[in-house]
């Protein structure tokens, strides 16, 4: 399958009832070849009125930690499980992350990104492990198939406690240690 057709597949998905709420399909956003790959739950309510993923003020933390460890946001590519907002930001449902993960499985098929970086305990749940414990295990490597993985604590946590930015922050530069570190063995 193709961008083309994935992205539209995606925008006249009915497969759950998200989609009779939903403003825009969240499909996501980025560099097709990118090395890196983000992906987080669900869209936000920005995120939703503008169809594009970490657009809020969620987003535009991230984008700083981006910043921080040299990463352009230009070189990720960035989604969500979801591709439709939930209720309220309420967490993914199991049957609504079913109907959406093949989406998200054909993203990652088409692009091919080196690492993976689960935004969140409930993205890490769903594409780790289940019973993934993000205070414990955030920022350790995980081989799932033929991608490296990892997770962050969400951005819309961090503004919820800014306690943990500074392990945020340690767990970024590990992931561009780690892509200037495979780039190395292929050189």
């Amino acid at each position: 399958m193709d961008w083309e057709t994935l992205e539209k597949q995606c925008a006249d998905c009915t497969a759950c009832p998200l989609h009779k709420t939903r403003t825009n399909c969240v499909f996501g956003v980025g560099n097709r070849n990118a090395e890196l790959m983000l992906v987080g739950e669900a869209p936000g309510e920005q995120e939703d009125l503008s169809g594009t993923p970490f657009v809020g003020r969620a987003g535009q933390l991230l984008d700083k930690f981006l910043l921080a460890v040299g990463i352009p946001r230009e070189n990720v590519y960035i989604a969500n499980i979801l591709k439709c907002r939930p209720p309220q930001n309420r967490d993914p449902q199991p049957d609504e992350e079913d109907a959406c993960i093949g989406y998200l499985r054909e993203q990652v098929r088409l692009i091919r990104p080196r690492v993976i970086v689960c935004l969140g305990r409930v993205s890490a749940m769903r594409l780790i492990k289940p019973d993934f414990r993000i205070t414990k295990e955030h920022g350790e490597w995980f081989e799932k198939g033929s991608y490296l993985m990892t997770a962050v604590y969400h951005p819309a946590y961090l503004l919820r406690d800014p306690r943990k930015k500074e392990d945020m922050l340690t767990d970024m530069k590990r992931i561009r240690e780690k892509l200037e570190e495979m780039r190395e063995k292929e050189a």
